[in-house]
């Protein structure tokens, strides 16, 4: 009886999931699948029905081929960076990456302390976990922790008005030279409980194939079902009255 509770369960999450992907990609006319990421705590069992990748990725390698369809079931051994790593709260952080050293060490600061700042600064999953599972949110029979979604600007930019639909206000999105895929678009929303946008970080845009005129958003996946009910408003009734072509 627990199996078919838990089973059917999963297909009810999974149904759901369907119908938000569906709703959000043809909508908004998405280049791609958004990406669901379920974070794995110490004393939780991984979703099965997601092989772990033949060879180690990063984070965000495996958000980013996510996006085209894969789905992985990644525990720490599968992780190829560590700073990814230790953000989403699988080990501790690295000793080069807290002082800033390793970072540093890529050019884009001026000084070692100023690298150190922007580690300083940046959320990370505050429990421990041991793995992620990341996949097309279609493809989701779980709750997703995050919802992320790699597109261009204006695909991006729905998701402030979906935001703030219902309780009005602007909203503020932090964002750094590093750390996207982890921070920015993983980490962040998880902690705030609000949605985030990342520009991109150097790791992204040298390991992955996110484009030059892409963005990324992380969405809590609390947030999702209440998003996707106003965008379904939107439809008819705001999208139409916008230039979405350019």
């Amino acid at each position: 009886m627990l199996y078919d509770n838990v089973t059917m369960f999963m297909t009810t999450v999974l149904e759901k999931n369907e119908e938000m992907s569906k709703t959000f990609k043809e909508i908004l006319e998405l280049r791609y699948e958004p990406v669901a990421v379920k974070l794995v705590k110490e004393n939780e069992e991984f979703p099965q029905g997601y092989p772990v990748p033949e060879k180690q990725l990063s984070y965000c390698q495996s958000v980013m081929q996510a996006r085209h369809g894969n789905r992985f079931m990644m525990p720490l051994d599968a992780h190829m960076c560590n700073v990814g790593a230790a953000v989403i709260g699988m080990m501790p952080r690295p000793e080069k990456v807290a002082s800033g050293e390793f970072h540093f060490s890529q050019g884009i600061h001026n000084n070692v302390g100023a690298t150190k700042k922007m580690i300083d600064e940046g959320a990370s999953i505050p429990f421990r976990t041991k793995g992620t599972v990341v996949c097309p949110l279609k493809d989701a029979n779980f709750v997703p922790d995050v919802v992320i979604f790699a597109d261009i600007p204006e695909r991006i930019y729905w998701f402030s008005p979906l935001y703030t639909a219902e309780k009005g206000g602007r909203v503020s999105y932090t964002t750094a030279p590093f750390q996207a895929a982890c921070v920015d678009a993983t980490a962040t929303p998880v902690v705030t409980g609000a949605p985030n946008i990342s520009l991109g970080c150097m790791g992204c845009r040298k390991k992955t194939d996110l484009r030059p005129d892409e963005l990324m958003i992380g969405v809590p996946g609390g947030l999702m079902e209440g998003m996707a009910s106003t965008l379904r408003r939107y439809r008819n009734d705001v999208l139409p009255k916008a230039n979405r072509t350019g």
